[in-house]
């Protein structure tokens, strides 16, 4: 039996009794702007169950628009140049904010990209940390922004947000502006495989972003899997 309870005062919620921390952490999570996210998935057709699982726990922020393309059977830089191109050419797509980039093998944490808005303002790019696959595998943060124009890997940084030169794009979020600008050439992303140079598409455009002004950073704390579907270990 419900033992008979005394109700008295506290009425106004516990929320209403911190909303200091809450204003704080509203302003920090920017929830109460235009957030609207347009998630790119390049593939190559088939994407593994374990990948999708974990994609179903991926928070968006409440009440704002996202939505995904998936691009399939195209070369990766080709994938991301046509979802752009389509997205600007767009009447609605066109006037969203962000880009997040998603990679069928990369398991984001479920509030990866909540984390990632906090810091976007500042950034052409902002990407969670992920590690290339297999064993001596080096963190995907190029580059020292303090030197000279490279994209050598990076030692991470705990738990920060680390100003580099370039990123993967597993899990990366790029304001829709910058594919607007005309210092940026096109096609932005670009596999190249020549004598004397060699790119993944990724590096492509980081190079050119960044000698156009533009600052991109890794944020450490949004920690991401890279996975290997052979064997079905996550790196």
């Amino acid at each position: 039996m419900t033992e008979p309870q005394l109700i008295v005062g506290g009425y106004e919620g516990w929320h209403n009794e911190h909303a200091l921390e809450g204003r704080k952490r509203l302003r920090t999570g920017k929830g109460y702007r235009d957030l609207s996210t347009i998630i790119v998935v390049p593939t190559r057709g088939m994407i593994p169950a374990r990948a999708v699982e974990n994609w179903m726990g991926l928070q968006t922020p409440m009440n704002q628009k996202a939505i995904r393309i998936f691009v399939s059977g195209m070369e990766v830089g080709d994938a991301y140049n046509k979802a752009i191109e389509t997205i600007l050419a767009h009447p609605d797509l066109s006037t969203w904010k962000y880009v997040l980039t998603l990679e069928e093998d990369n398991l984001p944490p479920g509030d990866g990209l909540l984390r990632l808005y906090e810091h976007i303002d500042d950034y052409a790019a902002v990407g969670g940390l992920y590690w290339t696959k297999g064993e001596g595998g080096q963190p995907m943060i190029y580059g020292d922004p303090q030197g000279v124009l490279n994209f050598r890997p990076q030692v991470p940084k705990a738990d920060a947000l680390q100003e580099c030169n370039g990123l993967g794009m597993g899990f990366t979020l790029f304001r829709l502006d910058v594919f607007r600008d005309p210092n940026i050439p096109k096609p932005w992303f670009r596999t190249l495989q020549e004598s004397g140079r060699s790119y993944t598409q990724d590096l492509y455009f980081f190079e050119n972003a960044r000698k156009a002004g533009y600052k991109v950073a890794s944020d450490n704390r949004v920690r991401v899997g890279h996975l290997d579907p052979a064997s079905g270990r996550v790196w």
